[in-house]
């Protein structure tokens, strides 16, 4: 699943999106409101397709943070925050990528791990327990980050990874 809300960052949406589908992977678009369109921050358009609060984490395999301003607006979610949290605590993947990581923040998911972020929320990190690194792609158990766009190839890899070494 990848989270969606109004100012997302479409590059990375995209770029996940069409990895996991290169795979064969199936990947829901999951916003606050099922049917309702979101506005990257350039003006791209993207409906969620299932909303967050009929998700459970037992119900993915894998949920995706992208970047972009979307993350504020998500970590006050509440549906979108617990799936976040009950992902993590069962051990799914759980990528987010620029200021995704602030998702985890409010899913108080980052206490003792090693992440990576946009560098102008590396000191909330640091707050919420997590040792920032500057790093193209951290993978720290189950939870993955990077830090841009630039770094997509990375992060699509281990989100790949992750998923593939839970099927064998």
């Amino acid at each position: 699943m990848i989270l969606v809300e109004h100012d997302y960052d479409h590059v990375d949406l995209d770029a996940a999106r069409t990895a996991l589908a290169v795979t064969g992977a199936t990947v829901q678009v999951v916003g606050p409101i099922q049917g309702q369109v979101y506005r990257s921050r350039d003006g791209q358009q993207i409906t969620a397709e299932v909303a967050a609060s009929t998700v459970r984490a037992t119900d993915v395999d894998a949920v995706v943070i992208p970047g972009g301003y979307a993350a504020d607006k998500i970590r006050l979610r509440h549906a979108m925050v617990d799936l976040v949290r009950d992902a993590v605590a069962a051990g799914k993947p759980v990528a987010a990528i620029d200021h995704g990581p602030s998702v985890l923040i409010n899913a108080k998911a980052l206490s003792g791990r090693m992440i990576t972020c946009w560098p102008s929320i590396a000191v909330d990190a640091k707050n919420a327990g997590a040792r920032y690194v500057d790093r193209p792609v951290v993978e720290d158990g189950c939870v993955i980050t990077s830090r841009k766009s630039d770094d997509l190839p990375f992060f699509t890899e281990a989100i790949i990874r992750q998923l593939l070494a839970r099927v064998v």
